[in-house]
């Protein structure tokens, strides 16, 4: 069986809030509360994944990278544009505003309130 990661801890200032912000960005699925205690607000990224947003007193944001086809990724920017987020070509600028990514054809950088910063890229 070859190795999958099933989920991952984001930290959050809030994490309801952070899940529901990430939900709408990638149009994603927004699961019900998770963990022993419904500590954990998850987002359903594919069947075998789930990124799980937890409330940290002193959040550290993460990087996470995420392949996506064309279609997809002009949803994302157009979403992104909608709600007014800043994104940018480069994790030193996720706000400049440019979608010309280092490594790939198109691909952009945007920032939570913890500070995780998300990499969209298209897959080529």
């Amino acid at each position: 069986m070859p190795v999958t990661l099933n989920h991952t801890i984001v930290p959050a200032v809030d994490n309801e809030r952070a899940a529901d912000f990430f939900a709408e960005v990638m149009g994603l699925e927004r699961l019900p509360a998770a963990g022993m205690s419904g500590h954990f607000a998850p987002v359903r990224v594919n069947e075998q994944l789930t990124l799980d947003y937890l409330t940290v007193e002193k959040p550290e944001g993460h990087h996470l990278a995420f392949d996506v086809d064309g279609t997809t990724f002009d949803a994302v920017l157009d979403r992104l544009e909608r709600m007014g987020v800043s994104y940018g070509s480069s994790p030193r600028e996720p706000d400049n505003g440019r979608i010309d990514h280092p490594f790939r054809s198109r691909g952009l950088f945007f920032t939570d309130e913890a500070g995780n910063l998300y990499e969209v890229m298209v897959l080529d």
